[in-house]
């Protein structure tokens, strides 16, 4: 949801250098925090809700931005799972439920102290039939959680609500539980006419009425879950533009003071470019059918509205992190809070890609690797998912250095480990699958989706990075004789909840007339020893030398005590795989003949390797390798 790591305070102590774009994002998370110590104890799910699947919800509301008042009806459509005799919807008993309509006729309802309304039916509703019912309400939603809250710019009355991850019940009932999206979803607000309402979706009609008012009609037909349903109202300025090839809506709903300011003006635009690239590596926009843009609030920070995110600011940085979650957090859902790291992480790897591909030099974002990777790693222990023990903590939910620093670190080790091309294929397929799609989603089926698409089995990296602590520490010694350079690799971790971090190990090997030779040792046990060949006089070798990994205080020594004797026969293995150009082989004592077979058993290459094959010229496909009386699995893409 809200930003990357904008770190509570005891967070921002331990960093040593802010950036604008941090400092922009402090402000959302408090607030995020304080919407969801509201109604901690309620957890993940409220299991009154648990027998019906609420297909469609259409709120018909009267706001006035200067007055903190809600009023007017929402109609829900639903389909009971089993037979019932009563519904629930979360609701704050802070409003006032007026009455309950069903089939033209008034229900029995009740107001429960659980911020919950409970609805009778004079007879039971069957299984697996489409009705609906229209629950009208009025009142001042509760100010505690900042889900609905008035404010003001250029002396000027605004409105704006914040609902993640439980604040959606305190200005309309509905479903907050994370397993049950609102397919679709009708926004009507009516206003005084000098206001502007943005929401989620499409606009459909703006319509003047009698006395000054202004009916104001958005409707989104994506599942949309109830902490992602949002407004914002006010005097604003609208700028309705497209973006993307072939185009879609681009529209922003700005302050007007916003509007005279050339910085904030650009960056918007510059929403174009980002939106560019982050279709290239992780696919189409999801919502391309109805918008994307801005809305403006007071909250500060970003949030990621399906279709229209809530800005306080406009760095660039937040404006990726926020396009990013469209993809990340409201295409695919983490359906735990435990899991929230599903949105946050994924987020911040896109700011990751922003700055990789648009807004740093090499050099620049190497130094944002460092700083982000020392910031994780200041801390020995923390898991980035959030255990059951801790839901009632709002910092180990809203972790900055953990569940969206770290978070987005364990993404970018994941590219790491599949190779750049594999990886962004295998994150189009995640959020592409029809069982994920538009849906809520856990670690086990990033998991799962993971190993569908690359053969990669992700359990034991997630078991490590994700639900255990800490980091590993590496003693890296080398030692070369001849054209053989031979390694060992020691570790030890930060934190007792891993045993061992397996891990390939990105190794620069630097010649001393400037050559360079690259390798990955695919790091499975301590104290491991890898020989490579290197056909040039060795000057220095450097490990993680673009912060792959995430590791503290590691070391590379020049051993010349090493012993090739010394030298365990590891088993043959092959990296990357799936592997593009090049194929790697760990385990290799010696140059040693090869043969390449396609799996219907064609001979298609062979050759004499030292470590590296190029595959370069194959089609894509399976394939066996053949090798020491090995025969090795691959796929070529």
């Amino acid at each position: 949801m809200k930003k990357f790591y904008l770190l509570i305070l005891s967070v921002l102590v331990c960093q040593t250098v802010l950036s604008q774009e941090n400092l922009e994002m402090k402000g959302l998370m408090a607030k995020e925090m304080k919407s969801y110590a509201a109604k901690m104890n309620a957890g993940n799910t409220n299991p009154n809700t648990l027998n019906y699947d609420l297909q469609y919800q259409r709120m018909d509301v009267s706001i006035n931005p200067a007055v903190h008042q809600i009023s007017g009806s929402v109609t829900s459509h639903f389909k009971p799972s089993q037979a019932m005799s009563s519904i629930y919807f979360d609701l704050t008993n802070q409003l006032t439920v007026s009455q309950v309509t069903f089939h033209g006729q008034s229900l029995a309802f009740q107001q429960l102290t659980t911020k919950e309304v409970k609805i009778d039916f004079t007879s039971a509703l069957p299984a697996n039939v489409l009705d609906s019912l229209t629950i009208q309400y009025n009142g001042a939603p509760p100010t505690n959680n900042n889900a609905f809250f008035t404010n003001s710019q250029g002396g000027t009355p605004v409105l704006s609500t914040l609902n993640e991850p439980y604040g959606a019940q305190d200005w309309f009932p509905t479903k907050q539980s994370l397993n049950d999206k609102i397919d679709r979803f009708d926004i009507k607000v009516t206003t005084p006419s000098q206001y502007s309402v943005a929401s989620n979706g499409k606009m459909m009609s703006e319509t003047i009425l009698g006395s000054g008012q202004k009916l104001t009609f958005w409707r989104t037909q994506y599942p949309t879950a109830a902490y992602l349903v949002a407004l914002s109202i006010t005097n604003f300025v609208k700028l309705n533009d497209t973006m993307g090839t072939p185009p879609f809506p681009f529209v922003n709903y700005i302050y007007p003071a916003t509007s005279n300011n050339t910085t904030n003006m650009a960056n918007i635009e510059w929403t174009k470019t980002v939106m560019n690239t982050f279709e290239t590596f992780f696919g189409p926009y999801p919502f391309r059918n109805e918008k994307y843009g801005h809305m403006e609030f007071t909250a500060g920070g970003g949030m990621e509205h399906q279709t229209m995110s809530s800005m306080g600011a406009w760095s660039k940085q937040l404006i990726a992190h926020e396009l990013a979650h469209q993809w990340f957090g409201d295409k695919v859902t983490c359906g735990a809070w435990n899991d929230i790291w599903l949105n946050e992480g994924f987020a911040t790897f896109g700011e990751h890609v922003a700055n990789e591909k648009l807004l740093l030099t090499n050099a620049q974002f190497m130094s944002y690797l460092l700083d982000q990777k020392n910031y994780i790693t200041n801390v020995t222990g923390g898991s980035v998912y959030v255990a059951d023990a801790n839901l009632g903590s709002i910092g180990s939910i809203f972790d900055g250095r953990l569940t969206y620093a770290k978070g987005g670190y364990v993404v970018r080790m994941i590219k790491w480990i599949l190779g750049e091309t594999v990886f962004y294929q295998a994150l189009k397929e995640y959020h592409a699958r029809p069982n994920l799609a538009y849906s809520y989603v856990k670690t086990t089926d990033l998991n799962a989706s993971l190993l569908q698409s690359t053969g990669k089995d992700f359990t034991g990296f997630f078991a490590d990075w994700i639900y255990g602590q800490g980091y590993p520490t590496y003693d890296i010694r080398w030692k070369q004789t001849g054209s053989t350079v031979t390694f060992k690799a020691a570790q030890t971790q930060s934190h007792t909840s891993v045993s061992f971090f397996d891990m390939p190990l990105p190794i620069k090997v630097n010649g001393t007339g400037g050559q360079v030779a690259y390798f990955a040792l695919n790091n499975t046990l301590n104290n491991q020893y890898f020989t490579e060949t290197v056909a040039f006089p060795v000057a220095n070798v450097e490990f993680n030398y673009e912060y792959q990994i995430l590791e503290k205080n590691s070391t590379v020594t020049l051993d010349n005590t090493l012993s090739t004797s010394d030298v365990k026969m590891d088993p043959l293995s092959i990296y990357p795989n799936p592997a593009k150009d090049h194929l790697f082989i760990s385990g290799l004592k010696k140059q040693t003949d090869f043969t390449i077979y396609t799996a219907d058993g064609r001979l298609v290459k062979k050759g004499g390797t030292e470590s590296k094959i190029d595959i370069s010229s194959l089609v894509k496909g399976i394939y066996f390798l053949k090798i020491q009386n090995s025969n090795l699995k691959f796929i070529k893409e």
